[in-house]
C-alpha cells in the first residue's frame, strides 16, 4: 500500500531552471537590467555582467554601475552569484574582450540608447553579422523612434497616468515591470533559438511596462469610482485604534464576513457601495486594535493586513 504525502508535509518542489546551459551577458546598468539578470539566474542561466570602470577618484573596487555607488546594498543583492567584469567599451582592448565573450554568449542584454549602441559597434545588424547565433534584448525607455528620448521610471509612470499627486510612487514600477518583460523576452529568444536555430532582436520599453501596469486604472478598476479604487467598502485602507488596516474583502463571501463582524446589514453587493456601509465599517475598525483585527481575520477568514502608523 502506498501513501501520498499531504500538501503540508510534502517537500517543496525544486525551482524550475529552463535556462540551464544558456549564457546571458548583460551590459545593462542601474535597475531594470540587473533585476532581469537576477531573475534569469534563478531560472538557471549562466549570467555575466560587463560594466564600465568606476569614475576616477573613487575607492578601489567601486562598481562602474551607478547603482553600485548610490545603493551598494541593492547592487550587492542584484548581483549575488553573478560574475562581474570591468570592460571599457570605448577602448580597443575592451571591445576585443567583449567580442570574445559575445562569441560564446546566447543572449545579450543592453540598456543603452540605440545611437550609443551603434557608436560602440553593437547595433543589431553589426552583431548579427559577427555573431549569427546571438540574440539581443534591448531595454529602452520608450519604443521605436522615442528610444532616444531621455526619461526615467517616474516620467514613464507619469505618462501612463500612475502619478496622481505630489507624492512619489511607492516603488519603481516601470523599472521592475520592465525587468520582468526583459526576462520574458530572454525566454522567448531562447525558444526561437532552439526552434529555428537563429538569433533574434527584441526591444523592451519601460514606457510599455508602465502602460501595462496602468491597464487596471485605464479600465476604471482603480479609479475612485471603481470597485478596487475605493468605492467598495470592503476594499480600502482604514484607520484602526493603533494604526491602519488594509481590507481586501472584495468577493461576496469575504464582504459578508466583514459586514457580519462589523454588525452591518448586507442585502447584496450593492450594500458595499453605500456611504452608510463605508461609515459603519470605518467606525467599527477604528475601535479595534491591530491585534484584535489580526485575530478577527484568522477567526472569520477575512482578508486584511494591519499596518503601523
Amino acid at each position: 500500500m502506498t501513501t501520498t504525502a499531504s500538501p503540508t508535509t510534502a517537500r517543496p518542489a525544486r525551482p524550475l531552471t529552463p535556462l540551464r546551459g544558456v549564457r546571458v551577458l548583460s551590459l545593462a546598468l542601474n535597475l531594470p537590467g540587473p533585476a532581469a539578470l537576477m531573475r534569469l539566474k534563478t531560472m538557471g542561466a549562466t549570467c555575466l555582467k560587463a560594466e564600465p570602470p568606476a569614475p576616477k577618484g573613487l575607492p578601489p573596487g567601486t562598481s562602474g554601475d551607478p547603482m553600485g555607488q548610490y545603493n551598494p546594498q541593492a547592487y550587492a543583492q542584484l548581483h549575488e552569484g553573478i560574475r562581474v567584469l570591468s570592460i571599457d567599451l570605448k577602448s580597443e582592448k575592451g571591445q576585443a574582450r567583449l567580442q570574445r565573450e559575445l562569441a560564446r554568449t546566447d543572449v545579450l542584454l543592453t540598456s543603452f540608447r540605440p545611437s550609443a549602441l551603434n557608436k560602440l559597434g553593437l547595433g543589431w545588424k553589426a552583431l548579427q553579422k559577427a555573431h549569427p547565433q546571438l540574440s539581443v534584448v534591448a531595454i529602452v525607455g520608450a519604443p521605436g523612434p522615442r528610444a532616444e528620448e531621455p526619461g526615467h521610471d517616474l516620467t514613464y509612470l507619469a505618462d501612463a497616468g500612475l502619478v496622481t499627486g505630489l507624492d512619489l510612487p511607492a516603488t519603481l514600477f516601470a523599472d521592475m515591470g520592465g525587468a520582468l518583460m526583459a526576462s520574458e523576452a530572454v525566454l522567448k529568444a531562447v525558444l526561437v533559438q532552439r526552434g529555428k536555430g537563429q538569433g533574434s532582436f527584441q526591444e523592451v520599453a519601460l514606457s510599455d511596462a508602465a502602460a501595462w501596469l496602468a491597464l487596471p486604472r485605464t479600465w476604471g478598476l482603480t479609479q475612485p469610482q471603481g470597485a478596487v479604487g475605493g468605492a467598495h467598502a470592503g476594499y480600502r485602507v482604514y484607520r484602526c485604534k493603533d494604526g491602519r488596516v488594509a481590507v481586501a474583502a472584495l468577493e461576496p463571501h469575504f464582504a459578508a464576513a466583514l459586514c457580519a463582524a462589523a454588525g452591518v446589514p448586507m442585502t447584496g453587493m450593492a450594500s458595499l457601495f453605500k456611504p452608510a456601509t463605508h461609515e459603519a465599517i470605518a467606525t467599527f475598525l477604528a475601535g479595534q486594535t491591530r491585534r484584535q483585527l489580526d485575530r478577527l481575520a484568522a477567526a472569520k477568514d477575512i482578508p486584511l493586513h494591519t499596518l503601523a502608523g
